[in-house]
């Protein structure tokens, strides 16, 4: 069975929040979803498990951080192509969330953005050709 990945991630309001992630184009799982709780499917293997901060705050040993005012990880996504990146990113800003206008450009093989979602997770899509970042950084 492959490694699965689950990132769980409080949130204010959980239909905002599966209104804004159903608009990345991501669907979610009903089997661990409910009132305060969605499971969002990103691949076949990675999830994210967005929650009420009341339920979220069940399972953390430690407060929960204001990531509105901090930024306590960045989750990187990677896309098909430099164009999803950049959909994705406009996507994200038309439905709640704000461009961080983090661009990063590697000549022709990485490109990558950051946004935020509306609870102030970092999200940063990024695309690269593998075989001409190898080559570029002189791993071939």
């Amino acid at each position: 069975m492959p490694q699965l990945i689950f990132v769980n991630l409080p949130v204010e309001n959980i239909e905002r929040s599966r209104a804004f992630y159903a608009s990345l184009g991501f669907s979610f799982n009903p089997q661990f979803s409910d009132e305060v709780t969605a499971c969002v499917v990103l691949s076949d293997t990675i999830f994210f498990m967005i929650m009420e901060k009341d339920r979220f705050a069940g399972f953390a040993p430690n407060p929960i951080a204001d990531t509105t005012k901090t930024t306590a990880m960045l989750i990187a996504l990677s896309r098909d192509s430099r164009e999803d990146v950049i959909a994705m990113t406009d996507a994200a800003v038309a439905h709640g969330g704000w461009d961080n206008n983090k661009t990063q450009e590697m000549g022709d093989y990485m490109y990558g953005r950051s946004f935020c979602d509306p609870d102030g997770h970092v999200i940063e899509p990024m695309w690269m050709d593998v075989q001409k970042a190898a080559a570029a950084w002189g791993q071939t």
